[in-house]
């Protein structure tokens, strides 16, 4: 079930900076015709003069955001053919994180997932085509030292992701999930020390994830990996918990000595 990107109705949520603003490029330079979504709407409008697309100031957590933008997209696109749910945010702590902050977690990396589905299947499912491409992170796959709620709901998201696929492959809906690990972005730079240290030697530029994007798009392989390791660490958490578990602690331990 492959998406062809030459003259597809493109959606990107998160579009005004780091893999969003990547992906917005890739796809219209293959011929999409692009929407780009951001709650900062000098972002999303300086991305979309670029490269003569649409701006939509929305905010992904909200069901009326979410609502507003698929309703504006459609304005302009006619279908939306591959809708990216690529917003998501990633607050430090733990259980004591507030419970207004976990809830925004939520609300941008899963119910935004959740909602924009919600109204685009109908179509979707008429047309006998789609496609649902989710931001995951690493994180769904793994786990997210430092921050609770992202782990939590990229784990959320994942499993949304893949309850999709499993419902309705068989009715012309694509469904991918793109998990990077480090990617050079405000979210990175914001993890300082502790990010550096966990993530620093592997870390890509957006642009390298749109083009893996890009590449697998039209491709029936359910998770887009830029860093292939990612799989082999997937398969040891799956295959040996405790072990991979003990190796994230052996790393917690690591970030908790540099830091003091």
């Amino acid at each position: 079930m492959s998406t062809e990107i030459a003259g597809a109705g493109v959606v990107i949520t998160g579009g005004g900076g780091g893999i969003g603003a990547a992906l917005a490029r890739k796809f219209a330079g293959a011929g999409a015709r692009v929407v780009v979504s951001d709650l900062s709407a000098d972002g999303a409008q300086a991305v979309a003069e670029e490269i003569g697309g649409t701006a939509v100031t929305a905010d992904a957590a909200s069901e009326e955001g979410i609502q507003r933008l698929i309703a504006v997209a459609r304005e302009r696109l006619g279908a939306i053919d591959l809708f990216c749910a690529n917003a998501g945010i990633a607050p430090n702590g733990g259980p004591e994180t507030p419970e207004d902050v976990w809830a925004r977690a939520w609300d941008v990396n899963v119910m935004a997932h959740v909602r924009a589905a919600k109204l685009l299947l109908p179509d979707w499912l008429e047309r006998g085509k789609g496609h649902f491409l989710a931001t995951v992170s690493a994180a769904g796959l793994l786990t997210s030292l430092g921050s609770a709620p992202y782990a939590v709901t990229k784990h959320g998201a994942l499993a949304f992701a893949e309850w999709l696929s499993a419902t309705y492959r068989h009715r012309g809906v694509s469904v991918q999930a793109l998990c990077p690990q480090g990617v050079n972005t405000d979210m990175y730079q914001s993890t300082g020390e502790a990010g550096a240290l966990l993530m620093g030697a592997s870390l890509i530029e957006p642009d390298k994830v749109a083009e893996d994007v890009l590449k697998a798009v039209g491709g029936d392989e359910f998770l887009i990996l830029p860093h292939p390791e990612v799989a082999q660490y997937y398969a040891a958490r799956a295959t040996d918990t405790g072990r991979w578990l003990g190796g994230m602690n052996k790393l917690q331990r690591k970030v908790e000595d540099a830091l003091g």
